[in-house]
Parts: structure tokens; sequence; C-alpha cells
């Protein structure tokens, strides 16, 4: 069983911010896998057969900087170690287009990490990092990610979410290695 957690903030204000791209790679999941959220573990859930592999995706409900309630509350329900489970989030030190697939590691600053290592207590769980970019030097870096996509960064976001959607297809199968060769660009 895998289990993918993509980080958000829930609201139709933050719909299409940066901050919600991991939400918007888990619903592009859903999408192509065809799988209907309901609520449950302290977000919006779904489950399907996926490659050979039973998939379980989560979009927390609880704003980000609380997102480890939900995963630790999904995790303990399915005894999920982390190597099977994945969160995709955002990263304001990879520019948009940019994306890194790691096995561990800090928070780096990410608010929603932070929670989930201190729910987890272990920092040995997948991550798949899409990123977001840098705000110019006088923009508050808190503003900058709570706000939406530029229409001319469109094309680059849907690229990008296509990339991750076959890097997350390949961690799925277990193809790790394959996946940070192919798509660490």
């Amino acid at each position: 069983m895998k289990v993918i957690v993509g980080l958000g903030n829930p609201g139709p204000q933050y719909a299409e911010t940066r901050h919600n791209i991991g939400f918007l790679l888990v619903d592009l999941l859903a999408e192509e896998y065809k799988l209907q959220f309901r609520a449950k573990f302290q977000g919006l859930w779904t489950e399907g057969k996926v490659e050979g592999e039973r998939l379980l995706l989560l979009k927390p409900q609880t704003f980000m900087n609380l997102s480890g309630r939900a995963v630790r509350e999904i995790t303990n329900f399915y005894k999920i170690t982390g190597s099977d489970l994945l969160i995709v989030h955002d990263d304001m030190d990879l520019s948009l287009g940019k994306i890194r697939l790691r096995d561990q590691g800090s928070a780096g600053g990410h608010n929603g990490i932070k929670s989930i290592l201190a729910e987890l207590g272990t920092e040995k769980f997948w991550r798949l990092k899409l990123g977001v970019g840098r705000p110019p030097r006088e923009y508050d870096p808190a503003r900058y990610v709570l706000s939406p996509f530029a229409d001319e960064e469109s094309m680059q976001l849907d690229e990008v979410l296509g990339r991750a959607e076959k890097a997350t297809n390949l961690w799925i199968k277990g193809e790790t290695d394959r996946a940070m060769n192919l798509y660490h660009r």
C-alpha cells in the first residue's frame, strides 16, 4: 500500500495558489485514476488500485501548518512506514518547473513538513518537492506562496505537474532511482 499526501490549504481562496501545488498534483492523480474524494483522516481522501498497488491519496484540510495531524492519522490507521509515504509540497528553493524526489530530509523552512516531522517523529519519508520559485526581494514570502500563479506561468505549471505525475507513477512502482534520474531537472 502506498500513500500520497498533497499539501495545501483548504478553501476556494487558496485553490490555485503556489502553496497548493501539492493539492493540484493529487487532484490530477485522482482525475487520472478516476477516484472520488470523501472526508476522513482530517482531510479529503480516496483510494484505488494503481500499477498493481493499493493507493491512498490525501489532501489534509487542517491548513498547511497542521498537516502532520492528518498524515499521522492516516499512517497510524493503515500502519504505513516512511518508505510507502510520499508528501508532495511546494518549494521556494526550486524555480518553477524544477522537481526533486527525496527519501528523507529536514523541513527546509516549510511549515507543513515541520508539522509532519513533529507528528511522525522521523524525517524518513518520501517527499516530492515542486518548485514555485522565490519572490522578488521586496515581496513577503508568506504572501508569495499564498498568491496564485501568474497567467504566464500556467504553461510551465501544466508541464511540471505532468512530469510530477510521471515521477509519482514511478515512485508507486518502486522505481525511485529511475524517477530521480529522469525528472530531476
